[in-house]
């Protein structure tokens, strides 16, 4: 969907309030109506084209994200599917990169966009490994063979 159901609302609404069929005053309990039948209608749409999905969509709220982010899958908000993490090459399918994602969503910067065990399990290889420790031997050896070079 290019249009979101609360922008698609609004504009029937401002266009009702144009023609002056709605006062001013009722603008607001017509929007709130309007949005509520746009929702309803796009869970019809969603229930008809995908029977076999269990899932009921979710709405728009602030939190949502937290939900799509479960032990073993994470859900991509834009077309629901479950993946064990959102890749690039998927989130390039919806026209977005991972940043673009999460300001949509409101996902913080700092949050994994994977699932849990995903996540838990990137984290212990990192601890095991230590590549900050790498990272600062190796720059020590390249300003040492730099040093040496110099000195030739």
């Amino acid at each position: 969907m290019t249009q979101s159901l609360l922008e698609m609302a609004k504009e029937l609404v401002t266009e009702q309030i144009r023609k002056n069929h709605v006062s001013s005053d009722a603008a607001q309990s017509l929007l709130r109506d309007t949005h509520a039948t746009l929702q309803n209608l796009h869970r019809m749409e969603v229930a008809s084209t995908a029977p076999m999905s269990t899932q009921a969509p979710e709405e728009d709220t602030p939190d949502a994200w937290k939900r799509s982010i479960t032990k073993y899958t994470i859900r991509c908000m834009e077309c629901g599917d479950s993946f064990k993490q959102l890749s690039t090459r998927h989130l390039r399918i919806h026209d977005l990169d991972a940043r673009a994602y999460r300001v949509k969503y409101g996902i913080p910067r700092t949050q994994a966009l994977s699932s849990l065990t995903a996540t838990a399990r990137r984290r212990e290889l990192a601890r095991q490994i230590r590549p900050w420790e790498k990272a600062a031997s190796m720059r020590s050896t390249a300003k040492n063979k730099a040093k040496t070079s110099a000195k030739k």
